[in-house]
Parts: structure tokens; C-alpha cells; sequence
């Protein structure tokens, strides 16, 4: 065999035993040992593996042909469908989607509840018989007047339970109307001082009794007061000496020199003591009285007189009196303490020709008559005249 030859047959057997070495010297993962059979580190003389032989003319430092050739795939995790690479083992999976709220349906807007209508009070707190009188200086001529009047004369209450008259009982009755009610023209004896009306009348009217007959209707929707003198139907006609018409709201005045369902040309209805009032404890106005004698005069607020007589020597309408600030009225009964206690502040308005120091009031079942019948403990001297001039 020449040289040739037997190179060729070294080369052959060299080959064989260096890939013969590479397959059993391979570690557990499956990458080749350096020549020396141990990785790098502390002992070794270098950081990384070297590999014993390059060969080919494309062989890289580091790797072989057989290497690619002869290396066994190590199994290791599937990535699942659609992966791009291997989980990461820090990163928390996400948390799962939040259920959509249901949606709910938007409430309709509801209307707001339409305001209760302002209760009708008589008159404005600033009229006239809502004002007090208690600080008020007393009129020079006081003694006089009250004298006139009658000095010795009774307080009286001019109004009851229903125990007397046939179950109608005494007073000026009130009756309560309203914008339904129906309305009648009514026919005045005093036209030309008479306000036209309509007037709303219920079908069974309550009319005080005697010769004065006043029919008071208040509205208390519409807010108007009417009163009539005389009043009387006949033959479905309804007709009455005078009558007048008010606006509750307004303080405002009749025309001066007219009369009204009163003497003295003033509304009533202000000037009545009313149970309901009474029975919540406090009056704040103002009473209705009446004088045997009054003069051919008449002071603010009324509008007409009804007398012949000097004012020299009788009272004028519209004469306003209280009850002296030195009467002891705890001895008086529930009922009467808080009528005393008005004419105290308020005092009481001459409207009327009548009996003297009759206080006025509407009939009511639960009026104590005893209770107000102790009103004649007191007399016309536990009363003074009160200068009310300065008074609008």
C-alpha cells in the first residue's frame, strides 16, 4: 500500500474515534463536554467549554458538524396553540373578565307634589284688628267715655253652646264657603252703600237670630269675606238691609261715610271670639262690642256712625277699650282667661249699638257657658279708652 493509501485509511479511523468520544462523553441536558470531560469553574482553566477539534473548513469555534448531526433533542414543554414562546413563570395569570352589569332601566322623573295653598287668615297681622294695643297710651277723656258707657255695667259674653236658642245656641254664626258654593244677587234696602255681590249662600245658611240677622259667609279658598244685615230669602230671592264685601288680604278701608252688615261700617267676622282660637290658647285680634249710646262720630277704623248725640258726652265708632293691665284674670276659668288675656293686648272695638260691654262671638258646642258667664266678676270701670290715634 503506498502513502496515499494509508493516510487515507488514518484520516478514516481518526474521524470514527473522535465521533465515537463525542457520543459517550455528552451530559445529562444533552451539550457536549469540553476535552478535559468538565464544565468550567473554579477549578477549571476557563469560564465556558472548549471543544477538542474543529473540523471542515466551516466549522465555528465551539460547535462541530457533529454536534448538529449526532445531538439528541431533549423533550420539554408543549407551548400551547397560539403561544409565541414559553410561559413566564412570574407573571400572575390574568384575573378572569368582570360580568357586565345588567342594565337598569332610567326612572321616570316624578313631579314634584304641588304646595299646599296658603292658609286665608283674616286680614294681614298688619290690619288694624290685629294689632295690640297694651303699650298705647290711654285718652284723656277716658273716664268720661267708659262713664258714658256705663261705669257699673256687666261684662257679658254676647254668644253660648248650642244648649240655648232651640240648639242654635247665642253669637253671630260663621259660615265656611268656597268657590263652589253657589251665588246669589241680592237686593239692599241701603243700595248705594251696599256692595253688589254676587254673594256665595249655601242652601242652609246659618243666620244669627233677632232683628239683626247676620249672614257671615267666609271664603276660604278664595280669601273674600261678605256679611249681610238683614238677611232673608223669599220666594228663592235672597235680599237684606245692607251688605259689604272684603278682600282678607288687602286692610283695605270702605269708602268713609258707609256703612256695612255693622254700624260702625267694619267687617264682623275680625271681631269674633271663636272657639277654635280659644281652644289652641291665644286670641290675636281685636274684639267686637256694644254701647247702649254712641255719638254722631266716628274714629279710625270705622266709616260711619249711627246716632244723633254729641260726641261731647257718648263714645264715637270705632272706640277701642282694654282691660286694665291691673285686673287679675288667674282666677278666671280656662276658656275666659284666654279671652281676658285679648282684651288685655287688643282690647275691643265699639261696632254696634247695643247692650253695654257685650263682647261678641260665634256660637260653638264646646263653649263652658259657666266658665264664660264668670265674665260679670267684671264691670265697665276695669276698663280704660285707649288713645289710638298714631294707630294705621
Amino acid at each position: 500500500m503506498d502513502r496515499r493509501g494509508l493516510r487515507a485509511i488514518v484520516l478514516l479511523v481518526a474521524v470514527a474515534v473522535v465521533g465515537l468520544v463525542l457520543v459517550v462523553a455528552r451530559d445529562p441536558d444533552g451539550r457536549p463536554t469540553s476535552a478535559a470531560g468538565a464544565r468550567g469553574g473554579p477549578d477549571s482553566s476557563m469560564a465556558g467549554p472548549t471543544t477538542s477539534a474543529l473540523i471542515g473548513p466551516t466549522a465555528i469555534p465551539g460547535s462541530s458538524i457533529w454536534d448538529e448531526i449526532l445531538a439528541v433533542p431533549s423533550p420539554g414543554p408543549t407551548s400551547p396553540p397560539g403561544s409565541t414562546g414559553p410561559p413566564d413563570p412570574t407573571k400572575e395569570p390574568a384575573p378572569p373578565a368582570a360580568p357586565k352589569p345588567t342594565p337598569k332601566p332610567t326612572p321616570r322623573p316624578t313631579a314634584a307634589p304641588a304646595p299646599k295653598p296658603v292658609a286665608c287668615s283674616v286680614f294681614p297681622s298688619t290690619n288694624v284688628w290685629n294689632q295690640r294695643v297694651d303699650d298705647l297710651p290711654v285718652r284723656d277723656d277716658s273716664d268720661a267715655l267708659i262713664a258714658a258707657i256705663g261705669n257699673g255695667a256687666l261684662l257679658h259674653p254676647d254668644f253660648s253652646s248650642l244648649a240655648w236658642n232651640g240648639g242654635k245656641g247665642y253669637g253671630i254664626p260663621i259660615n265656611k264657603v268656597n268657590l263652589s258654593t253657589p251665588t246669589y244677587h241680592v237686593s239692599f234696602d241701603y243700595a248705594d252703600e251696599s256692595d253688589a255681590g254676587p254673594y256665595p249662600i249655601p242652601s242652609n245658611p246659618k243666620i244669627e237670630g233677632g232683628s239683626d240677622a247676620h249672614l257671615i259667609l267666609w271664603d276660604t279658598q278664595g280669601c273674600n269675606l261678605y256679611e249681610i244685615y238683614a238677611a232673608d230669602k223669599s220666594g228663592g230671592h235672597w235680599y237684606g238691609g245692607s251688605g259689604a264685601i272684603w278682600d282678607l288680604r288687602s286692610n283695605k278701608l270702605r269708602p268713609n261715610g258707609w256703612t256695612s252688615a255693622d254700624a260702625a261700617g267694619l267687617p264682623i267676622l275680625p271681631g269674633l271670639a271663636r272657639y277654635d282660637e280659644v281652644a289652641n290658647g291665644v286670641i290675636r285680634h281685636a274684639l267686637r262690642f256694644t254701647a247702649p249710646h254712641t255719638c254722631d262720630g266716628h274714629i279710625y277704623p270705622a266709616r260711619h256712625d249711627a246716632s244723633d248725640l254729641s260726641c261731647g258726652a257718648y263714645p264715637p265708632m270705632g272706640l277701642r277699650v282694654r282691660l286694665k293691665a291691673s285686673v287679675d284674670i288667674s282666677v278666671f276659668g280656662p276658656q275666659a282667661h284666654v279671652i281676658l288675656l285679648a282684651l288685655k293686648r287688643y282690647g275691643m272695638l265699639l261696632a254696634d249699638n247695643g247692650s253695654p260691654w257685650y263682647v261678641t262671638g260665634a256660637p260653638n258646642a264646646n263653649w263652658n257657658d259657666d266658665d264664660l258667664h264668670a265674665f260679670n266678676q267684671l264691670q265697665g270701670s276695669d276698663f280704660e279708652a285707649v288713645d289710638t290715634s298714631n294707630l294705621r
